[in-house]
C-alpha cells in the first residue's frame, strides 16, 4: 500500500520537459510510481486542476542561526521549499572558539541584518567549535524543510587569524594551509561546499568588512581545492564584480578568477549577478562571459533573482526619517502611537524641515537609499504588484498631486495605524520593468535564488521569490512576455539539484525523494507582508505567506496541508558527499 497517492494532476516533473496529466505515488519516502496509479493509499490527495511539482529549493538563504533554535524555517516553508541552502556570502557560525562567538556574530548581524540578540541568546553556544560539530548539532534535529550548509570563508579565516583576517589582506602560507585543512575536513563531513565574500558593502556590525573580501587570488584557489580533491559541492560567491562591473572597460576579473576557480577544481560556482544600474547592460556581459568560460570547461552557474529587490520601508523597520532629531525622540513609541505623533502639524513640520544625524551604518544607507529613490518605492498592498507602472511611485504619485515627493512619502507612512508598507524596487527594476529578470531567468546557465530568506529581517522581503516564479512569470505578467511553467519550475528544482549533486531529488520520477509540492496554481497567491515578534528575546522580523498549496510533502510525509503546518518535521540535514552526487 502506498502512504500518499496523489491523484489526477499536471506534473511538472522539474527536468524541464512539457508537463503531463497522472497521479503520483508514495511509499517510505520514495516516489514509487507515476502516470496512471492504481495502487490503494492510507491517504489520497485530489490534484484535480492542480499542478504537482518537486518540492522548491531555497539556493540562497541565511539561517544558519536561526536552524540551530527553530524547525518551521519560515517564511521558506509557506512558499513551496523543501530544501534550503545555509552558510552564503562568506559568514556563518562554524568554526568558532568559544571565546569569538560575539565576533561571528558581529559579522552575520551587519553583513544579513539579523539581530545580534536573538542570535546571542537563540544559539545554543558552546556545542560546536569545528565545522564538522555544526553540522552534527543541525543533524540531531529535524525541520519542516531539508537543510544544507556551505562552510563560509569569513569564520573560517577569523578561527586561523583571529584579528589579524581583518588586517592582513595577505594570510601568511601556514595560515592557508591551516584553512584548506579546515576546509577539506568541513567537505569530508558533509559540507555543500565553500562561500566566500567580495562585496566591500557587506560590513560587520561595527563596520568592519567581511574577512576574506580582499583575500588574494592565490588563496582562494588554495580553499577552492580542496573542494576540488572532495569531487563533490560546489563553490558559492558574492562579487562586486559581477554586480557593479566597470562599465567603461570590458574586462571583468573577477568573472575571470571565478571561472579559473571552476575550471581548477572541476566543481560548479555560483554567483550573484543582477541589472545593478539604470540603462545598463552589464547583467549580459555578465552571463555572455559565463557563456564563455563554460565553452572551456567552467561550470558557471550565475546565481539569479527573478524580480527586484524589496527593500523594505514601513513606520514599524526603516523608512527615511529615522536618523532626523525629532523623530528619535519618538522612535519608542508603539507604532500607531508614533504615526499619530507624526501626523501633529507641528511634529512634521519639524521633522520634515530637518536633516539627518548620518551614521556610518546599514541603517543610514537603507534611508538614504529609500530617499534618493522614490522614484521606484511602490506600495506593497494587495494585490500586490512586483512589476508596477512608474506612475505608481510615491514621486509620480506626489508629482500628480502636485506635492514635494519627500512629504508625500512622510504622510503615506504615517497614516492610519502606521501599518502600510511600501518598498523600493531597485535592483533588476531600474529601468521601471522586469525583463532583465526574464533575460536572465530564461538562460541556460542560470539558477534562480537569492531569497535571503533568514536575513534583512526588517529589511528585505524576497521569501516569496519561489511562488513569484509561478505567479507573476508563468501566470500574471502582462507587461512583456511570459515563460514556460516548466521553465519556472526547473529553476526551482531540477537545476538546483543538479549544481548541487543531489540526485535523488529535484525530480518528480520515480526512485526520487518524495519531496512534493500540489498546487491550486488559478489561487496560488503572495500575501502581503506581516511583522512577526518571535525571534529569540522578541525580536521581530518580516513574513511573507503564500496561498495555493494544498500540500507540501518533505521525504514523504506531510509538512503542510492546505497552507496550514502539519506539524510534520521530517526534513534532514543532506550531507553532501561522492555517494549522494554519484
Amino acid at each position: 500500500m502506498l502512504d500518499y497517492l496523489i491523484k489526477g494532476g499536471t506534473i511538472v516533473d522539474g527536468g524541464g520537459g512539457t508537463p503531463e496529466a497522472g497521479d503520483v505515488g508514495v511509499r517510505d519516502g520514495v516516489i514509487v510510481a507515476t502516470g496512471v496509479v492504481k495502487e490503494s493509499a492510507r491517504e489520497t490527495v485530489d490534484a484535480d486542476g492542480a499542478i504537482v511539482t518537486p518540492g522548491f529549493i531555497d539556493l540562497h538563504t541565511h539561517y544558519d542561526g536561526q536552524v540551530t533554535w527553530d524547525d518551521a524555517l519560515e517564511p521558506s516553508a509557506s512558499n513551496g521549499v523543501s530544501t534550503v541552502v545555509l552558510g552564503n556570502c562568506g559568514v556563518g557560525f562554524a568554526p568558532v572558539r568559544p571565546a569569538d562567538h560575539a565576533e561571528l556574530i558581529d559579522m552575520m548581524e551587519g553583513v544579513e541584518d539579523i539581530p545580534g540578540t536573538a542570535l546571542a541568546d537563540g544559539i545554543p553556544w558552546g556545542q560546536w567549535e569545528t565545522f564538522p560539530q555544526y553540522l552534527d548539532v543541525i543533524g540531531r534535529r529535524s525541520y519542516a524543510t531539508n537543510v544544507i550548509c556551505h562552510l563560509s570563508h569569513g569564520p573560517l579565516r577569523y578561527y586561523v587569524m583571529g584579528e589579524r583576517a581583518y588586517e592582513d589582506h595577505d594570510a601568511t602560507a601556514e595560515d592557508v594551509e591551516k584553512m584548506a585543512a579546515i576546509v577539506g575536513e568541513a567537505m569530508a563531513a558533509g559540507a555543500a561546499g565553500f562561500s566566500t565574500n567580495r562585496f566591500q558593502i557587506h560590513k560587520s556590525r561595527t563596520g568592519r568588512i567581511v574577512p576574506g573580501t580582499f583575500a588574494p587570488h592565490e588563496e582562494l584557489k588554495a580553499l577552492a581545492a580542496e573542494v576540488g580533491t572532495a569531487g563533490h559541492g560546489l563553490i558559492q560567491a558574492i562579487s562586486e564584480g559581477t554586480l557593479y562591473p566597470n562599465p567603461e572597460v570590458d574586462e571583468m576579473p573577477e568573472l575571470d578568477l571565478f571561472g579559473s576557480l571552476s575550471i581548477d577544481t572541476g566543481r560548479p560556482l555560483t554567483f550573484t549577478t543582477a541589472q545593478s544600474n539604470p540603462g545598463t547592460d552589464i547583467f549580459r556581459r555578465v552571463l555572455d562571459g559565463a557563456a564563455e568560460w563554460n565553452a572551456r570547461g567552467a561550470q558557471l552557474r550565475p546565481q539569479i533573482i527573478p524580480r527586484a529587490v524589496t527593500i523594505m520601508t514601513t513606520l514599524a523597520c526603516y523608512h527615511g526619517f529615522i536618523f532626523r532629531p525629532s523623530y528619535k525622540k519618538i522612535a519608542d513609541l508603539p507604532v500607531a502611537e508614533r504615526a499619530a505623533e507624526m501626523r501633529r502639524p507641528e511634529v512634521r513640520e519639524r521633522i520634515l524641515a530637518e536633516t539627518d544625524e548620518p551614521t556610518d551604518t546599514g541603517e543610514f544607507l537603507l534611508a538614504t537609499l529609500v530617499m534618493n529613490n522614490l522614484h521606484l518605492v511602490f506600495p506593497l498592498s494587495a494585490p500586490i504588484d512586483y512589476e508596477p507602472d512608474p506612475s505608481k511611485s510615491i514621486a509620480a504619485q506626489a508629482k500628480a498631486l502636485g506635492k514635494d515627493p519627500v512629504t508625500h512619502y512622510y504622510d503615506l507612512i504615517t497614516a492610519g495605524d502606521g501599518g502600510a508598507f511600501f518598498a523600493a524596487l531597485t535592483s533588476n527594476f531600474h529601468d521601471g520593468t522586469l525583463e532583465p529578470s526574464r533575460e536572465m531567468l530564461l538562460d541556460r546557465y542560470t539558477v534562480s535564488g537569492l531569497s535571503d530568506a533568514g536575513a534583512h529581517v526588517m529589511m528585505i522581503s524576497d521569501c516569496s521569490s519561489s511562488t513569484f516564479h509561478l505567479t507573476h512569470w508563468v501566470r500574471d505578467r502582462t507587461k512583456g512576455p511570459r515563460i514556460p511553467l516548466e521553465t519556472a519550475v526547473y529553476k526551482l528544482t531540477g537545476a538546483p539539484a543538479q549544481m548541487y549533486g543531489f540526485h535523488d531529488r529535484g525530480l518528480v520520477r520515480e526512485g526520487m525523494r518524495a519531496d512534493i509540492n500540489v498546487i491550486d496554481f488559478d489561487r496560488l497567491t503572495i500575501q502581503e507582508p506581516i511583522i512577526r515578534a518571535d525571534l529569540p528575546t522578541g525580536a521581530k522580523r518580516i513574513l511573507q505567506p503564500s496561498t495555493g498549496y494544498l500540500a507540501r510533502l518533505v521525504n514523504g510525509k506531510m509538512v503542510r496541508r492546505n497552507d496550514n503546518d502539519t506539524g510534520e518535521r521530517p526534513g534532514r540535514l543532506l550531507r553532501s558527499s561522492k555517494v549522494v552526487a554519484a
